[in-house]
């Protein structure tokens, strides 16, 4: 009987080809790449336009001008993670995240800093959730549930850590003092940890384990993401995702509408986010119980419907609390949703590419939220006509959603079928 297991190595399942230090690594990364380069701009941000004259506008954008950046080079960054592995681009990422973030710091101008968020954006695509899931993907094969629901959970406590953290930062330094101190945590924590924890060999993409959408055993680079079930899937995670954030972004204002202190609303958002953590702890279970076709559908509409939900409840304070906890779990389970789309489809051959080019139109709504819930607050009389609209908006992805199951297997059968090809 061999003792080497050639097969596990080739798929990333086997103890000896994984590194064992990469989870609580990417860990510890999520929770400061998030909590640094995302979490602490809100927290700052009137510091900055209050020291400098900027326009609140001009600093949003530049950096939603960095989200943008993140969603165009993660297309590029993806087709490296597939072929050389994650050490390299998260290592060079974290370092040029410390770099943009000193150039934010010591900005002169809007120019400059807007240049330094530019800079940040690439980083971004290099360390944030999209790399971590194509490792972990890679080197975990059929556990890869368990693991990417780690790194999630670790990832959903950057708000409770930084947040706090930068407020008190910047009760006693300047908002520029204060990004400085946050890129040596960043600097410290995330580029030791990707250059050493992340050292393992990378494996061998596995070979498709069912068939994909375009009926052939290996698609062509581009099969796959021109297919019909592709592009639907595409469409329905980016209406869900522009609901999900304009969600997030209008939720306190919704509520001081209706008579919520600002601090009350602020709770019941921060207990949303606790909400995303509970909810992910779910997804596994559900996963194994559930069609992949239905369950992206299933949780889409319920975004939806908590969306409804706080459009027309108009109290009391613990109701709308607990709608918002609601909201919360699902914002954390269609994350998942999303990390583990492509390989219940398709596999994880061109994981990282397929995945990146799924994520930058979620990532563009992502981006365009505030601005456009803004505008569509106005439009329809204020945040309750807002929020009705965006339930509309996750029922329509809803119904793409039933689109996007792939040809061949049945997908309850598909993904058993799958999980034993992966485990062997």
């Amino acid at each position: 009987m061999s003792r080497i297991r050639p097969r596990a190595a080739s798929t990333g399942t086997g103890d000896r080809t994984r590194p064992r230090a990469a989870l609580p690594a990417l860990c510890a990364t999520q929770i400061t790449g998030w909590g640094v380069l995302y979490y602490a701009f809100p927290v700052l941000n009137s510091a900055v336009t209050a020291d400098t004259g900027w326009s609140p506008a001009a600093t949003t954008a530049a950096f939603s001008a960095a989200l943008l950046v993140s969603a165009v080079a993660g297309v590029p960054i993806g087709r490296v993670l597939d072929a050389r592995g994650p050490r390299a681009v998260m290592t060079g990422g974290s370092v040029l995240a410390v770099a943009g973030l000193l150039v934010v710091a010591r900005a002169p101008g809007l120019a400059v800093f807007t240049a330094g968020w530019l800079l940040v954006g690439v980083a971004m695509a290099a360390t944030f959730y999209q790399p971590a899931f194509a490792a972990l993907t890679r080197w975990w094969g059929a556990e890869r549930v368990r693991a990417l629901t780690t790194v999630t959970i670790a990832g959903g406590l950057a708000s409770t850590v930084f947040a706090p953290l930068t407020a008190v930062l910047a009760e006693h330094l300047s908002w520029r003092a204060t990004y400085a101190v946050l890129a040596g945590v960043l600097a410290v924590v995330t580029v030791p940890a990707h250059a050493l924890a992340l050292r393992g060999p990378w494996p061998p993409a596995p070979q498709q384990a069912v068939r994909p959408a375009c009926d052939a055993p290996d698609p062509a680079p581009g099969a796959v993401t021109r297919s019909r079930p592709f592009l639907l899937l595409a469409a329905a995670f980016t209406l869900s995702g522009f609901a999900m954030h304009c969600v997030v972004v209008a939720l306190v204002p919704l509520l001081t509408e209706r008579g919520v202190s600002t601090t009350a609303a602020a709770w019941a958002l921060g207990l949303g986010g606790a909400g995303q953590t509970l909810g992910r702890t779910l997804y596994g279970a559900v996963a194994r119980r559930t069609g992949v076709r239905a369950r992206t559908a299933a949780f889409i509409a319920a975004g939806g419907a908590t969306t409804a939900a706080l459009a027309v409840v108009p109290g009391p304070y613990p109701l709308l609390v607990t709608i918002a906890v609601a909201a919360g779990a699902v914002r954390g389970n269609l994350t998942l949703l999303q990390a583990t789309a492509v390989t219940d489809r398709w596999g994880a051959t061109r994981y990282a590419h397929r995945s990146a080019l799924l994520a930058v139109p979620v990532t563009l709504a992502g981006a365009s939220a505030p601005f456009a819930g803004a505008a569509l607050a106005g439009a329809f009389g204020g945040h309750a006509g807002l929020f009705a609209v965006l339930a509309g908006v996750s029922a329509l992805g809803a119904c793409l959603a039933l689109g996007t199951a792939t040809r061949g297997s049945p997908p309850r059968t598909a993904l058993r079928r799958r999980a034993a090809a992966e485990a062997s």
